[in-house]
């Protein structure tokens, strides 16, 4: 009977964990949906990319007051984990503070924990009043409706939860402590739950023994439960910030990708030799599909990518089009794709590994080619994302799929495209009396 308890602990890891793993198989299955992209660029600066940029946090400290409460946040959650090691060590050895035979050392820890689980407690609170009390314009789009707005809110309680339940578990555990209780080690520091104690002076050692023991299981099982939530949250950043931001763009933002295609029919044409009218060669591989209409056609990186986003809306707050009252939202570009992908993904899961066509794709039942043109271009979208993730290039390929694969492009650029074509200026003049305004006097 003794080790019953083990037994259920020991289940519930192997539940909670198997299921994450098979999120986790998922999404990367979701993801090889897209074409393999061609990753170049020096190693080393992609690592360094991975230490100062999902590590360090640089960018998010162009925002210093949310830098520093994500900071808190975030180093809180990464140190007081180290806990959870201990926690699930006892859970599954029956044992009581494992590592309380590091002496000083773990009551240093403890201690460090604690302060971390306070700091947390306070920045999700600035967090929550940010978003709910003074409703920050970027937490307020349009997009950020339903289910974003609500899932942002939901993080912050399961942090609070979490917290709570892990100072509450210490505050009894030090109340035992001080009584003497039996299996419960005169070990750790507690300057924050030991502040809580007297609220348990009244209470019984056998009350206190259910109250941290309460707060211990409940506390690794919100544990479980927010690693398996992470995958349907904005909160996967805080698994795919690593791998995305060493897959970023190395390369100059104002370089867009090499089209083969485009660039043969461009040698063609500037060669004299060359006969336009020839046909191709019989075994020639035909050409791909110009651009993105579906999320198919956007590489792997594109949608990690989308599964990387944390809605934090620093895209939109920076974009020009959205700032002049347009419909485009970068945020909602990658909201989009994600929303998608998953659509697509469920169904070729469905149908054992095979995409049965819905009569749906990204462009025009997602995204509409009003946000498409909206967009300049200036790559600020790209520059505000503290995590390296690039909107722009999935709008750039579905623009290019409306230009050359469906002459869909708005009148004005058709215009402009069509005077290069036949004068070679985006001007309607003719060749012969481009350098007339010269002349004028």
């Amino acid at each position: 009977m003794q080790y019953i308890p083990n037994v259920v602990f020991a289940l519930i890891l192997v539940l909670g964990i198997g299921y994450f793993v098979q999120n986790i198989r998922q999404l990367i299955a979701n993801i090889t949906l897209g074409k393999k992209p061609t990753v170049k660029g020096d190693r080393k600066q992609r690592l360094k990319n991975v230490a100062y940029i999902a590590f360090g946090q640089s960018k998010m400290f162009k925002r210093p007051i949310s830098g520093l409460l994500h900071l808190v946040v975030y180093l809180g959650f990464v140190i007081i984990n180290i806990e959870v090691l201990e926690i699930v060590l006892d859970g599954l050895l029956g044992t009581h503070r494992l590592f309380s035979f590091l002496g000083p050392t773990y009551n240093v820890l403890i201690a460090t924990f604690e302060i971390f689980a306070a700091a947390v407690v306070l920045a999700v609170g600035v967090f929550w009043l940010r978003r709910n009390a003074l409703k920050i314009s970027r937490f307020w789009k349009p997009e950020m409706t339903a289910w974003p707005k609500n899932d942002a809110n939901y993080i912050l309680y399961i942090e609070w939860v979490l917290m709570g339940l892990f100072l509450t578990m210490n505050a009894a555990d030090y109340q035992l402590q001080l009584m003497d209780a039996a299996h419960y080690t005169q070990a750790g520091a507690f300057p924050v739950s030991s502040l809580l104690a007297p609220l348990f002076d009244q209470l019984s050692e056998t009350s206190l023994i259910l109250i941290e023991r309460g707060a211990w299981w409940l506390h690794i099982c919100g544990i479980l439960f927010f690693l398996n939530y992470l995958y349907y949250s904005k909160h996967l950043h805080i698994l795919l910030a690593f791998p995305n931001t060493y897959f970023g763009r190395l390369t100059p933002q104002g370089q867009f990708a090499h089209n083969e295609t485009v660039a043969k029919e461009v040698a063609m044409m500037m060669d004299p030799n060359a006969d336009p009218f020839a046909a191709p060669a019989a075994d020639a591989p035909l050409p791909e599909r110009f651009g993105a209409a579906d999320v198919q056609d956007l590489n792997q990186i594109q949608l990690l990518n989308a599964y990387t986003c944390t809605e934090c809306g620093r895209c939109t707050d920076m974009c020009p089009a959205n700032q002049t009252g347009k419909k485009l939202s970068p945020r909602k570009v990658m909201m989009d794709t994600r929303d998608r992908l998953e659509e697509i993904g469920k169904n070729t899961k469905k149908n054992k590994g095979v995409f049965v066509p819905d009569g749906k794709q990204l462009l025009g039942d997602y995204i509409s080619a009003e946000e498409l043109w909206a967009c300049t271009s200036c790559n600020a979208c790209v520059e505000a994302c503290p995590v390296s993730i690039d909107p722009l290039s999935i709008i750039m390929e579905m623009r290019q799929y409306l230009v050359m694969e469906q002459s869909a492009a708005p009148q004005a650029l058709n215009n402009m495209m069509g005077n290069i074509e036949n004068n070679g200026a985006p001007w309607p003049y003719n060749q012969q009396d481009r350098l007339l305004w010269a002349q004028e006097k």
